[in-house]
């Protein structure tokens, strides 16, 4: 968690009623919003690792965190911890463009899209010239600020096939922006709730026609 004085409201990845699974949280003590998303967020990744190893000593087995800025410090970070580690939902871009037709490409609504750099998306694995749209220079989230950024990333690129929400703290709008834009809609929520499906998959009773012993 990035150190933040704002509500964490259900959807929202700080928010534990987020989650059907158990979550261990730990705020990162110095680790601001502006340094993660319009410094370097390199200079603070050693924060991040120390908070990592705490989580782990408490039985984590695997790591996120609440920003998708913070693709720049995947690297560094699993590296240090040796287990498995998501630091952001624009890790999902090349899996959402596998999935869509031809002529069709991935758009990112960001909560800063002067500050989401080809950089950023070159260390989730996503194509520099990925559409970007951002209701940067608002104070807060509402249906229809989202939704208009939305739609005016969907009006400047007409072959979008699908979402990724960069900022975390859009989770709560996703369902909504799923219906206005007709688009499907991915998110950190939605790449968490994978990734920990492969942590602890799903144990299924065995059914009468098991022919197991």
């Amino acid at each position: 968690m990035l150190e933040t004085q704002f509500p964490r409201i259900p959807g929202d990845i700080g928010n534990a009623l987020s989650w059907d699974f158990p979550v261990h949280y730990r705020v990162v003590r110095g680790a601001t919003p502006d340094l993660a998303v319009r410094q370097d967020p390199g200079q603070i990744a050693d924060l991040f690792i120390e908070a990592g190893r705490d989580l782990l000593a408490m039985g984590c087995d695997g790591i996120t965190t609440s920003c998708g800025f913070l693709a720049l410090i995947q690297d560094q970070v699993k590296q240090a911890l040796g287990v498995p580690v998501a630091t952001s939902s624009l890790m999902q871009i090349p899996m959402v463009q596998a999935l869509l037709p031809p002529g069709k490409r991935v758009g990112v609504l960001t909560i800063s899209d002067h500050s989401l750099t080809p950089a950023h998306l070159r260390a989730a694995g996503a194509p520099e010239d990925t559409p970007i749209g951002s209701p940067e220079g608002l104070r807060c989230f509402t249906h229809d600020i989202l939704r208009d950024a939305a739609q005016t990333l969907i009006g400047q690129n007409p072959d979008l096939g699908a979402l990724v929400l960069e900022c975390t703290n859009m989770v709560p709008y996703a369902a909504m922006l799923r219906r206005v834009t007709g688009l499907p809609v991915f998110t950190i929520h939605s790449f968490i709730t994978w990734f920990q499906a492969g942590l602890m998959p799903r144990q299924f009773e065995r059914g009468l026609m098991d022919p197991r012993p």
